[in-house]
């Protein structure tokens, strides 16, 4: 299945795995938590305020339940940020060598990768 915007909550569906889901409400909380890292890295990209540890925690959360389908996810949801996701995911070793996405193909050497949010995370 290809990933794109009129396919994202089929997509999403598709590879959404949690046993403890009881109804839609659950599956759509977990889909808000993009929503959540995008105001947060607004907010440092603002402001220079960087919650590291919420955000690194709405990630593992969206990699439980996603897999390693939610990198795509991501990098897809979180466009205007590609710089400052890609530290969260090599934390987490989850980033691969390509992307795919809206028909998009990125080679992730090609994205640069924010120094500063680096710098926290192996303070962590």
């Amino acid at each position: 299945m290809k990933l794109e915007e009129s396919t994202f909550l089929l997509y999403a569906a598709k590879y959404y795995d949690n046993p403890h889901c009881h109804d839609i409400s659950e599956f759509e909380e977990d889909l808000k938590r993009f929503q959540y890292i995008r105001k947060l890295l607004n907010r440092y990209a603002q402001y220079g305020d960087l919650k590291e540890r919420l955000i690194l925690n709405h990630f593992i959360v969206i990699y439980n339940c996603f897999g390693t389908h939610a990198t795509n996810m991501l990098f897809m949801k979180l466009d205007e940020h590609h710089e400052l996701v890609k530290p969260f995911i090599e934390f987490l070793n989850y980033m691969p060598s390509e992307i795919e996405y809206n028909g998009t193909i990125i080679n992730t050497n090609n994205i640069k990768s924010n120094q500063e949010i680096t710098k926290k995370l192996q303070e962590i």
